[in-house]
């Protein structure tokens, strides 16, 4: 990792750890570098306007004020091409329109040097599309997830059998290089797994899911994560 990598990312990870901070040798630790070299980047982030404050003794360690802005630190052309790989590599995933928009705003605000080399970077990545789920699907999909409605849908299992149910949606998962919608099903009084690309047509209903959790979907698989893990788990 480039330093100007190293310092966004130790800006970024002080800016996560609020008010307890981390301590240097955590810090140097998650950077795999030195507590001299780590404490060389928190004087650097200092100079640089960023409010960078330090507690001594035991329990203490550095944090950025939470009242203060930081200061603008833009992303390197590897770190937008990184975005815009992963973006056009998971088309089918939730939210993606969404995360595409939002990619495109951050490269619209980098400066035009770092922008013009990300746009050559980037020339260098090919993503082939995948076949998708309806468009329209996905987006009553995602808005029942936000706003935890319960979402009617027509739904075509393995075996070909078409039903209309009405599910209270608590997660979307990817495995096996699909996407699912994981819910309470109404229709089973149960949690069920249905195929996203499987799901024809989804309407969404005005009644507000009942508080089914993730912890009722089961054990995740040793390799599944949420998309964000904070910095204690």
């Amino acid at each position: 990792m480039r330093r100007s990598e190293r310092l966004h990312a130790l800006s970024e990870m002080l800016r996560r750890g609020g008010t307890r901070g981390y301590p240097a040798e955590r810090l140097a630790a998650e950077f795999e570098v030195s507590v001299r070299t780590v404490k060389r980047d928190l004087t650097a982030l200092a100079s640089s306007g960023a409010p960078v404050w330090s507690r001594p003794g035991p329990g203490g360690g550095y944090g950025l004020a939470p009242s203060a802005n930081l200061p603008p630190i833009t992303l390197s052309p590897a770190q937008a091409v990184a975005l815009l790989a992963a973006v056009s590599a998971a088309s089918d995933a939730p939210y993606a329109d969404l995360a595409s928009a939002g990619v495109r705003k951050i490269l619209d605000v980098l400066d035009p040097a770092t922008r013009g080399r990300a746009a050559d970077l980037a020339r260098r990545v090919w993503v082939a599309g995948a076949p998708s789920s309806s468009r329209t699907v996905r987006s009553v999909l995602e808005e029942a997830m936000s706003a935890q409605r319960t979402v009617r849908i027509r739904y075509t299992s393995r075996v070909g059998a078409t039903t209309t149910r009405e599910v209270e949606p608590v997660m979307f998962a990817s495995t096996n290089g699909q996407w699912y919608l994981v819910g309470w099903c109404l229709l089973r009084d149960a949690m069920r797994w249905f195929v996203v690309s499987n799901i024809e047509k989804a309407t969404l209903t005005s009644a507000a899911c009942s508080g089914h959790t993730v912890a009722e979907v089961g054990t995740p698989p040793p390799d599944a994560r949420p998309v964000l893990v904070s910095d204690g788990e």
